[in-house]
């Protein structure tokens, strides 16, 4: 029996919060899932590799809830630079915050005692109801700014919370409407293509602005920071970043789904380049990178309104040769005492 995308949606938002109070991940996860976490966690295998993330998170904060201001989900369209059995996953995607009191140190992350809201988003693979795989993007940067431990440069753009959908209807568990996602969808990708067609010289030679409300939100990941509008968009973001990655080149999506005016996508990477300029404040390091990236798109009248976009801004940082994690062990007063072994 085909099971409806909406009737997907309602069940694993429903196991999704009992688990993050404490139910046992079992309840919607396969015994072999995976999940393919930011660093520090990277990519785990098992029922138990999962419990263990979870305990993590809920001795952190054990009264954690889960604050969803997305919670899409749709068929994943194809991608050519993408496996083929990709195509036609069941996918559910969606952006919020774990809430609760930070009682216990979390990745090295000093416990403040105090609320705090853990950035997160994720995106699930379903098989027969349960996941089978996930990709969750949890921001630890932003973290070690609100407790007060930020041990890299300043971000050019505005840290602070993420505002969810101005239309407050992100989280859409009573409709599913892939009509409408796939004309969101096909605004999405034009967009991308329109950026891809940087001639190496001129902001002007990628003909996205057209795709774009006027006063649109970007919400960047902690380290980059939030902009709005073009002018905003290209000083504290692209300008940056091109910089920093000239030969930056899109490397493939696991998820493309529409679901009324909202379309996600991201990749593992979705994003790689070299680092052949100054980028977040470290010089050039002539990596050669790979981003971990997912985009959330709310559209409102054929243009695009609000693009949230986590990046696994430490898992980069790491590739560089800069460990975020041990230099926050540093500045907590646990500096190396000896040479680090061979990587």
């Amino acid at each position: 029996m085909t099971v409806s995308l909406t009737s997907l949606k309602q069940s694993l938002h429903a196991g999704l919060t009992a688990v993050a109070q404490g139910a046992d991940p079992a309840l919607i996860y396969h015994s072999n899932a995976q999940l393919w976490a930011s660093h520090p966690f990277n990519q785990l295998q098992g029922l138990e590799a999962i419990r263990r993330v979870w305990s993590q998170l809920r001795y952190a904060l054990p009264d954690m809830q889960r604050r969803d201001q997305i919670f899409v989900a749709g068929n994943s369209k194809a991608d050519a630079r993408m496996p083929d059995d990709l195509e036609g996953r069941v996918l559910v995607a969606s952006m919020g915050h774990y809430q609760g009191s930070f009682l216990n140190d979390l990745c090295g992350i000093p416990a403040s005692h105090g609320v705090v809201n853990l950035r997160v988003c994720e995106v699930h693979h379903l098989v027969e109801g349960k996941i089978a795989q996930s990709y969750v993007m949890l921001d630890l940067l932003d973290l070690m700014g609100q407790v007060g431990c930020w041990p890299i440069a300043p971000s050019l753009g505005a840290e602070g919370m993420w505002s969810g959908p101005a239309t407050n209807d992100g989280v859409r568990l009573h409709t599913s409407d892939p009509s409408g996602g796939q004309t969101a969808f096909d605004t999405v990708i034009a967009m991308h293509n329109a950026l891809g067609s940087f001639d190496g010289k001129s902001l002007d030679s990628m003909q996205h602005g057209a795709y774009w409300a006027d006063n649109f939100l970007w919400y960047g990941p902690s380290g980059i920071g939030q902009t709005r509008g073009m002018t905003g968009f290209r000083a504290h973001h692209q300008i940056p970043f091109l910089v920093g990655y000239p030969d930056r080149k899109g490397a493939g999506h696991y998820v493309r789904i529409g679901d009324g005016d909202y379309v996600v996508t991201g990749g593992w990477p979705s994003v790689t380049g070299t680092h052949l300029g100054e980028w977040l404040g470290l010089p050039a390091t002539g990596k050669h990178i790979e981003m971990r990236v997912m985009d959330f798109y709310r559209l409102e009248n054929g243009v695009i309104q609000e693009n949230w976009v986590p990046i696994d801004i430490l898992w980069i940082f790491k590739q560089m040769g800069l460990d975020v994690l041990a230099r926050l062990r540093h500045l907590r007063g646990d500096p190396l005492t000896d040479l680090p072994p061979d990587p």
